[in-house]
């Protein structure tokens, strides 16, 4: 060890708070300055900057002794546990999530990722109900944890994960504005028809390049608006059901107890739990693979890379391309790209169409769409020049997301190998720098 490390109580390390929510019937409680940090929001981000909901001047002061000052790190201990994060600024969080303002001899980000860690102490602190998880606060104080003495050995073993973390979001904040790029430009030309427009009302002219429009496309769009079934659309274009533009497919899943579909299995399968998490609409890889004789009990078999999926059902809505051969499940509607037909298109339209999807599903216990009722799904169908030009300025951006979508993985696979490690003291900060270093990473 690089230094004295000792076993000490969460309790020990700073003031430890379990969050509350105020009435959710007074709605002068919630919209303000103050983020009201919940399950969802530890997203594994590590620093909580944006919050779904925030509480208002009179929400806080309902809650003044929860408040969090930047800095706090916190852990959800109930239903989900082992989530967790820091908070940037003054904030407050509800009763599922326990945080620890640290003393002055405890770093925030070492304790960050000591808590990463605490997934399995959690659950065997928990209080063993059939429901849920829930580790009290008590239980949550008198959990040990090891930790170096010296300060500075605590933030260099926090430096060397939060290089790669930092690299991570970095990673997803670039991917993150150009994924928002693409949608604008498919809303731009599908949704809004600005091109179109564009021509009509004089603001593009031949040989004159727009954002977004480039002048070599000019030719591409015409200079009016004609009637159709689903509104104006272009001149030229036409009105299609979604069944015509790809191969709609589902799947099944395989009979869990025959160990000869799963074990050893190499075929990505995938789940809607599998989109869930996904920041990004790259499907890299899945929680569970199948054997060949697994595969052989799913009619539509193997997907191919660039298959677009779409959950059907608990939630209807989950999106992704995927990156890597797939079988599914049956929480599905696969769409295979027919001829001529760009896969970013059917990703881009699918989520557009989000709310005329769910009007087209049914279900008493939870909503779902089937193959029947997705097909006929009506949509405006461009020219293939146009669906061609579409793809040549959107698929750069995709690739880019997807490199940085590859890159992060790679790093995450890297920190979560070191961070036991780093946080039990097994190996030396300097070994791991050295390590970073000529990987190019620190």
């Amino acid at each position: 060890m690089a230094g004295e490390w000792v076993k000490r109580k969460i309790g020990s390390l700073g003031r430890v708070v379990t969050g509350k929510t105020p009435t959710t019937a007074d709605s002068s409680n919630f919209g303000g300055p103050y983020p009201f940090i919940t399950i969802p929001d530890l997203d594994g981000r590590v620093l909580i900057d944006r919050t779904e909901r925030t509480l208002s001047e009179r929400g806080a002061e309902i809650l003044r002794s929860c408040l969090l000052p930047p800095g706090a790190v916190m852990m959800s201990c109930i239903a989900t546990v082992g989530k967790c994060g820091i908070t940037t600024q003054p904030s407050f969080t509800n009763q599922q999530i326990n945080s620890v303002i640290p003393n002055d001899d405890v770093d925030s980000r070492f304790l960050y990722y000591v808590f990463t860690q605490l997934g399995h102490e959690l659950e065997s602190s928990g209080s063993g109900g059939s429901v849920y998880t829930n580790v009290s606060k008590s239980r949550f104080s008198n959990i040990e944890v090891l930790i170096p003495v010296d300060l500075g050995e605590q933030r260099a073993i926090a430096h060397i994960l939060g290089t790669l973390d930092d690299k991570i979001e970095l990673n997803r904040r670039l991917s993150e504005t150009l994924e928002q790029m693409a949608r604008a430009l498919f809303k731009a030309w599908f949704v809004d028809f600005e091109p179109v427009r564009a021509k009509m009302e004089g603001r593009w002219q031949r040989g004159q390049s727009l954002p977004g429009l480039p002048a070599h496309l000019y030719d591409l769009f015409p200079d009016r608006l004609v009637e159709s079934e689903l509104g104006e659309i272009p001149e030229g274009w036409e009105v299609k059901a979604i069944g015509e533009m790809a191969e709609v497919v589902g799947g099944s899943t395989p009979k869990t107890n025959r160990a000869e579909f799963w074990e050893g299995g190499t075929y990505h399968w995938v789940t809607p739990k599998d989109l869930s998490h996904l920041s990004l609409p790259v499907l890299l890889d899945t929680e569970r693979k199948i054997t060949d004789a697994g595969l052989a009990q799913i009619s539509s078999g193997l997907l191919p890379q660039g298959t677009v999926l779409l959950s059907s059902r608990a939630p209807i809505g989950y999106l992704a391309i995927a990156e890597v051969p797939v079988a599914v499940n049956q929480g599905f509607i696969a769409m295979r790209p027919r001829q001529g037909v760009s896969n970013l298109f059917l990703l881009h339209w699918a989520r557009a169409a989000h709310d005329e999807i769910i009007s087209h599903a049914n279900g008493s216990t939870f909503l779902e769409i089937s193959k029947a009722s997705f097909r006929p799904i009506r949509l405006v169908a461009p020219p293939p020049a146009v669906m061609l030009a579409y793809d040549r300025l959107s698929r750069p951006l995709y690739r880019r997301v997807v490199e940085n979508e590859r890159e992060s993985h790679t790093l995450a696979a890297l920190r979560d190998a070191l961070l036991p490690k780093l946080i039990r003291g097994e190996i030396r900060v300097k070994d791991a720098e050295r390590f970073l270093k000529e990987r190019g990473l620190c």
